[in-house]
């Protein structure tokens, strides 16, 4: 499903699969963007590229569909969804610097929401306020720092570092992710 959407600029963008030959573009856009990261979360979890490439083909073997939005015919903004189970998991999410702020990373979150009927969570560096206020913007909300815990053993694959030092975010349907042992 391909979506355009006219975007406050003049230019109308366009939400749309991403597949192997948008790899490069990705790559950029992730990089670029995860600038604002820098000196922001802990030393020890910042490098050089922020993703690396393999990081980024091995996140889509392992299931992260990513999604773009087109403006002007080149990828600006980005976001993956990965299929956890009873969960929906969004991955990835980042637009270039230069585009900030004119609504792709609303769009590309409402598109993503329509892909799927499960519960959605959304990871993020709990010290990334901004980003945290743009999912709260859109209706989730920071969960507890115990389910927070729980839910980040369970369903994604990141270092304990990172665990450490991230939050979890949910919209709706949280009674069915309440209670639930971790798989770990």
């Amino acid at each position: 499903m391909v979506r355009t959407v006219k975007s406050s600029d003049v230019t109308a963008t366009r939400i749309r699969p991403c597949g192997m030959a948008d790899l490069p573009a990705l790559f950029s856009i992730v990089n670029d963007a995860a600038q604002a990261y820098k000196g922001v979360i802990p030393d020890d979890c910042w490098h050089e590229p922020y993703m690396p490439l393999d990081q980024l083909k091995r996140e889509t073997r392992e299931g992260i569909v990513f999604w773009g939005c087109e403006s002007g015919g080149t990828l600006v903004g980005m976001m993956g969804i990965q299929d956890r189970g009873e969960v929906s998991l969004i991955r990835h999410a980042y637009v270039q610097t230069a585009q900030r702020r004119k609504g792709i990373g609303e769009k590309l979150l409402m598109h993503l929401e329509g892909t799927t009927a499960k519960p959605i969570l959304i990871g993020t560096w709990s010290a990334a306020a901004w980003a945290i206020r743009f999912y709260e913007k859109n209706g989730y909300r920071v969960l507890s720092r115990p389910e927070t815990e729980r839910l980040l053993h369970e369903h994604w694959r990141i270092p304990e570092r990172q665990i450490e030092t991230s939050v979890v975010l949910a919209k709706r349907d949280r009674a069915v992710l309440a209670g639930r042992p971790s798989r770990r």
